[in-house]
């Protein structure tokens, strides 16, 4: 559905986008994340067609977006993180002025209005002006417009931002239907357990370049891998096991925490297993070895830390 290679885009002296590769299949809902200045905000602006970039390439729905955007904008719609607002509008006025806008009109346009509206739960606000709802009411206005030409991709940056958690619910069960229903959705957002929740596939962007895409599960499968060993020792032999990890090349830190050792360790199930071995064959009485639970942001904070300093051993006794 959405097809981006080689993107690249420069301001000034700073490099936005540094040849972004990013490909979303058809249905998927797929999470958009990354700290702040990684280039969300100028991908998403490129594929909406609102900003040029230097290099690159932008394919939606099979349409080359950058040098046929008249075409492809029939393909997509744009929920920004700033939506501008027809405040002196009523909120059917506003419905039907953006459907005149794609060639809607009479009766087939009230027709699709009416239904958006009440798909968004904003059927009893029809008659209501703009500026009189809330910030959640608002953005689902904000959708129900983007979804006013029935397009096949939707594009949202940032849509829950200032939300309470019940419209911020709300809002989630609304996007999970709309993907049901056969909406590929590209959403951004720094709330990342509310993605694990909702998105099927996500990606990590960092530096103007993805650096972690797939599938939730399989996202989360390297999150329980990234998460560190942790190791209860029995029998006083603590300073036995420190040696052992110490000298294990796979072994990145060791902190000891209580009666804890807590390792990142860089290896599979197998080196786990191997250094299970490795322990006991070295006389350590070892009680407990398992892989500490984790989630998203854990793994979100490890792959957008550029200090790459080997911590050799720390100590939070």
């Amino acid at each position: 559905m959405l097809k981006i290679e080689g993107l690249k885009k420069r301001f000034g002296n700073f490099q936005a986008l540094s040849g972004l590769d990013m490909e979303i299949e058809e249905g998927a809902l797929y999470g958009f994340v990354g700290p702040n200045g990684a280039g969300k905000t100028t991908a998403i602006r490129i594929i909406t067609g609102l900003l040029k970039p230097d290099e690159g390439t932008v394919e939606i729905a099979g349409i080359d977006a950058l040098r046929e955007p008249r075409r492809v904008r029939d393909e997509f719609g744009y929920v920004p993180d700033e939506f501008g607002m027809y405040d002196n509008l009523k909120v059917r006025e506003y419905m039907e002025f953006f459907a005149s806008a794609y060639g809607l009109d009479g009766l087939v346009a009230r027709n699709r209005c009416e239904e958006l509206l009440a798909q968004m739960k904003l059927e009893e606000w029809a008659d209501a002006f703009v500026d009189s709802l809330s910030r959640g009411m608002k953005q689902r206005l904000c959708l129900a417009r983007a979804l006013i030409h029935d397009p096949k991709l939707l594009v949202l940056d940032e849509p829950t931002s200032g939300m309470d958690p019940r419209t911020r619910l709300e809002f989630k069960e609304m996007l999970k239907e709309l993907c049901a229903e056969g909406k590929t959705i590209l959403v951004s957002s720094h709330i990342l357990s509310e993605l694990a929740q909702m998105c099927t596939d996500i990606g990590v962007i960092d530096a103007g370049r993805i650096i972690l895409s797939g599938s939730m599960s399989e996202i989360l499968q390297k999150v329980n891998e990234s998460n560190p060993l942790l190791i209860r020792v029995a029998g006083g032999k603590r300073e036995q096991a420190l040696n052992v990890l110490k000298s294990d090349e796979r072994v990145r830190t060791v902190v000891i925490r209580g009666g804890e050792i807590a390792v990142r360790f860089g290896g599979t199930e197998r080196d786990e297993a191997d250094l299970l071995r490795k322990l006991v064959g070295a006389g350590v009485a070892v009680s407990g070895f398992f892989r500490e639970q984790g989630d998203l942001e854990s793994i979100f904070m490890q792959i957008t830390n550029h200090d790459t300093e080997k911590v050799v051993l720390r100590s939070e006794e």
